[in-house]
């Protein structure tokens, strides 16, 4: 997730996922070929602003694409929850006789980082999915990380790979303390999650619907196809957990919507 920018430049307001602060990403594209970047679109992702995070590249403001994986492509579907927004998969976590437990850890003792990923699994875990969640120490399925940058990017992760999770969380810590709101982090974190297992921004088709003014993008349905979800909004959702943008200090648990997804596939 990334901040959003509202559309008044005079009042700097913080928000998540892409909210109003003046902040900027310090973008790398000189460091970018022409070649990543194709390779990048032709795997379904925007390639505006896209950023050179270790050995590999951040996308669409928080998802992370190791360089061996640039071009590869999936069979799973876009799972259409609206004409302009969409969930997508393009990896799933295998599930074996009906059930599977994911184990996350934290790399923080920090109260209000470990609060707020007990509440992020809370509300997975009371969806009653296939996929469970459980908070151990040490190395896990999924690890949060905490690392510190002065950029607007408050964390990112990546898709699943071979039937599992994508393992890491980073989380920036230029944008918490102990003053932050636990429901706020929880989302974050939520938000991250979801990739994890899976899911892409509800609006990668137009970020322009959380976002607001900027670039916006629309990828069509790449290469993986799409299959629309009965039961779904056919008009914009607004509070949906995995929209690109978010205000500072809201606190977006799954709506009814993201529950039919979740179910659809967990």
């Amino acid at each position: 997730m990334k901040k959003m920018r509202m559309a008044f430049v005079a009042a700097i307001s913080m928000s998540v996922f892409f909210v109003s602060c003046q902040k900027d990403v310090k973008t790398n594209d000189s460091e970018i070929s022409q070649d990543e970047l194709t390779k990048i679109a032709s795997m379904g992702f925007s390639t505006s602003g896209v950023t050179k995070q270790g050995d590999g590249f951040l996308v669409e403001g928080d998802i992370y694409i190791p360089s061996i994986d640039l071009g590869k492509t999936s069979n799973s579907p876009n799972l259409v929850i609206a004409s302009e927004e969409q969930y997508r998969t393009t990896n799933l976590v295998t599930v074996s006789g009906g059930a599977r437990n994911i184990t996350v850890s934290i790399n923080t003792s920090a109260s209000y980082f470990v609060q707020a990923l007990d509440e992020a699994i809370a509300r997975y875990n009371a969806e009653g999915l296939q996929l469970t969640f459980t908070r151990v120490t040490g190395t896990a399925d999924i690890n949060v990380q905490t690392y510190y940058q002065a950029s607007n990017t408050l964390g990112y992760a990546g898709f699943p790979t071979g039937g599992n999770p994508y393992n890491t969380i980073s989380m920036n810590t230029y944008w918490y303390n102990a003053n932050t709101n636990i429901n706020y982090l929880a989302t974050i974190i939520a938000h991250e999650m979801g990739h994890c297992i899976g899911f892409r921004h509800t609006d990668y088709m137009n970020r322009k619907f959380s976002c607001g003014p900027g670039p916006g993008s629309n990828e069509g349905a790449s290469t993986v196809g799409a299959i629309h979800i009965p039961g779904t909004p056919t008009k914009a959702d607004a509070a949906s957990w995995m929209l690109a943008c978010v205000g500072t200090g809201v606190n977006r648990p799954f709506n009814a919507n993201d529950k039919i997804a979740l179910a659809y596939l967990y």
